[in-house]
C-alpha cells in the first residue's frame, strides 16, 4: 500500500504550483531515486511547510528510507547532538551553517562522507523526536504498516474521500501534522501546503480560494480561534472542524462544536500520542455533544483497557488507572542513538499512554491526568492537570495557564492575567484542596511558552522557577 491515492493532490501556495496524477507520482519517485543513492543509514529531513519538504517525506517513505522529521527551528546545539548519536545519511535541507565534521555540503543539504552505516531495519519507514526544542530527545521508531494502518482509519471515521482539502495548519514535523498529510493523501484528497498558519491573514485567503473543507488544530488554536471571534460562516467550503494535541476545555469544545453545526458542519475532537502514529480515538462527531469530555473510542483496529496499580487491566467502566492502548498503529520502539535503528518491533502493538483515565459504559475514554504531571504542596501530592483544570473553572478571568512543580508548592503561570485576579486563582485553589494559599504561586505571564506543535512548553517555564 502507498501513501498517494489515487486522485491524491498537492497544491502549493508559495509557488502556486499543484501536483497531481501523474506528475505528482513521477515527482515523488524522482526525488525517492536521488535519497536512495545517499549512503546507508537514516535521512534527516528539516521538516519546514513547503513542497520540498513534502516530497523529501513522500520520496523517503515510497523509495524504503527510514527518514527523521525534524523541528527546522531546532537549537544548532541539539541538532549537533542528534546527529553525533544517530549519524544521518545525510540532512536533507540543511542549516545555512557550515556542515558538521564527516559531511559534505550538497544540493543544500548536508550529505555523510563515510558509506559506512547501521542498516535501520527494513520496516522502519518514520522516526519522530519525543520533545520539543529542547532536551535530548529520543526517537520514536514507526513503521510503515503502522503509519498506513493509522492513516486509513483516521481517514475511515473522519470520513476522507477525494473531495476533501485540507490545510497544513500544523507543523509537519509534528505527529498530529503528518498525520493529516497522511490521512488525505492515502484517500486521494488534496493537501494545500501554506506556511503561515490558522493565525496568519494568508492562511484563510488560502481556505477560500482553494476551497478547503476542514481544519485541525490544537487547544492553543482554538483558543485563539475564539478570541479572533471565528465565524464558519464566512468560509462556506469550511465544514469539518478537528481537535487534538491536549484536552480542549469542554465549554469550548461545546461552543465550536455549535458554530460548526450551525452552518451544517461536524467536529471532531481526537486524542493520541507519537507513539501511536499518532491518533488512538475519535469522537463521533454525532455523540460530540452528549460525550463532553470524552477523548472517544479506539479507532478500528484499536482497544483501550485500564491499568490498575496492581497491574491488572480491565475496561468495567468508571475505573480509573493507567491507559493502555493496542492496534496496528503502536510504535516498534524508541531509538537512543544509530544502533537502536536497526532494532525489531520491542513494543508488540501495546502502549502504556502514561496517561490516567478510565471508560465509560459505552467504551468512550476519558483522559483525567499524567502519571508524571504530578507536583507537591506541602508533601501532599497534587495533579497539575487538575490545578490547570481548576483555575480555568475559577471564574476568575483566566482562560490559559501552565502549572509546574516547585518544591514543596506549584507555579502557574496565568497568561495575561494581573497580579489581583494572580491572587484570586490561588484562594480558589486553596479553598478548593484546602492547603495554604502559599503552596499556590500564580504569577501572571504575558504569553505562555508554545512547542511547534501548540502544546504548552513546560520545559521552558520549569527553568523560570
Amino acid at each position: 500500500m502507498t501513501l498517494l491515492g489515487v486522485g491524491a493532490r498537492l497544491i502549493d501556495v508559495t509557488s502556486g504550483k499543484t501536483l497531481a496524477g501523474e506528475e505528482l507520482d513521477a515527482e515523488v519517485t524522482r526525488v525517492g531515486a536521488a535519497l536512495s543513492e545517499l549512503p546507508p543509514g537514516a535521512l534527516f529531513a528539516r521538516m519546514s511547510v513547503d513542497l520540498e519538504s513534502v516530497l523529501n517525506y513522500l520520496g523517503a517513505f515510497e523509495a524504503g528510507r527510514a527518514i527523521a522529521l525534524i523541528d527546522p527551528a531546532l537549537d544548532a546545539d541539539v541538532l549537533a547532538e542528534l546527529i553525533e548519536r544517530f549519524r544521518p545519511a545525510a540532512v536533507l535541507s540543511a542549516p545555512d551553517a557550515p556542515a558538521p565534521e564527516g559531511y559534505d555540503v550538497s544540493d543544500g543539504h548536508w550529505v555523510r562522507k563515510s558509506t559506512e552505516g547501521v542498516e535501520p531495519h527494513p520496516h522502519l519507514a518514520v522516526l519522530l523526536p519525543t520533545s520539543g526544542s529542547t532536551g535530548n530527545p529520543k526517537l520514536v521508531r514507526l513503521s510503515r504498516g503502522a503509519m498506513l494502518a493509522n492513516a486509513d482509519a483516521i481517514a475511515e471515521v473522519l470520513g476522507i474521500d477525494r473531495d476533501e482539502v485540507a490545510p497544513t495548519s500544523l507543523p509537519l514535523h509534528y505527529s498530529y501534522g503528518l498525520s493529516v498529510l497522511n490521512s488525505h493523501l492515502v484517500r486521494g484528497a488534496t493537501v494545500v501546503i501554506e506556511p503561515s498558519g490558522v493565525l496568519g491573514r494568508g492562511f484563510w485567503d488560502a481556505v477560500n480560494e482553494h476551497k478547503v473543507t476542514s481544519l485541525a488544530g490544537v487547544p492553543y488554536h482554538y483558543e485563539m480561534l475564539r478570541r479572533l471571534k471565528f465565524d464558519p460562516a464566512k468560509y462556506p467550503t469550511l465544514r469539518t472542524l478537528t481537535q487534538a494535541g491536549g484536552k480542549l476545555r469542554d465549554e469550548l469544545v461545546a461552543q465550536f462544536n455549535d458554530k460548526i453545526r450551525e452552518v451544517g458542519g461536524r467536529m471532531f475532537v481526537m486524542y493520541g500520542q507519537t507513539e501511536a502514529a499518532p491518533r488512538m480515538t475519535t469522537v463521533p462527531a454525532e455523540r460530540l455533544a452528549e460525550k463532553l469530555g470524552s477523548a472517544g473510542p479506539a479507532l478500528p483496529g484499536g482497544e483501550f483497557a485500564i491499568r490498575r496499580e496492581d497491574g491488572s487491566e480491565t475496561t468495567h467502566p468508571k475505573i480509573v488507572g493507567e491507559v493502555v492502548y493496542r492496534g496496528p498503529n503502536v510504535m516498534m520502539g524508541y531509538a537512543e542513538d544509530e544502533a537502536g535503528l536497526a532494532a525489531g518491533d520491542e513494543y508488540g502493538g501495546v502502549l502504556a499512554t502514561g496517561d490516567l483515565g478510565y471508560l465509560d459504559e459505552d467504551g468512550f475514554l476519558y483522559i483525567t491526568g499524567r502519571l508524571k504531571r504530578i507536583g507537591k504542596v506541602f508533601g501532599n501530592r497534587v495533579s497539575l492537570d487538575d490545578l490547570e483544570h481548576a483555575v480555568r473553572s475559577a471564574s476568575v478571568g483566566i482562560d490559559v495557564v501552565a502549572a509546574v512543580p516547585a518544591g514543596d508548592k506549584v507555579v502557574l503561570f496565568a497568561e495575561g492575567a494581573d497580579k489581583d485576579i494572580c491572587k484570586d486563582a490561588s484562594k480558589a485553589l486553596s479553598e478548593r484542596l484546602h492547603l495554604h494559599t502559599s503552596g499556590f504561586d500564580v504569577r501572571p505571564i504575558d504569553t505562555v511558552p508554545l512547542l511547534a506543535s501548540g502544546k504548552i512548553d513546560y520545559r521552558s517555564l520549569e527553568a523560570q522557577v
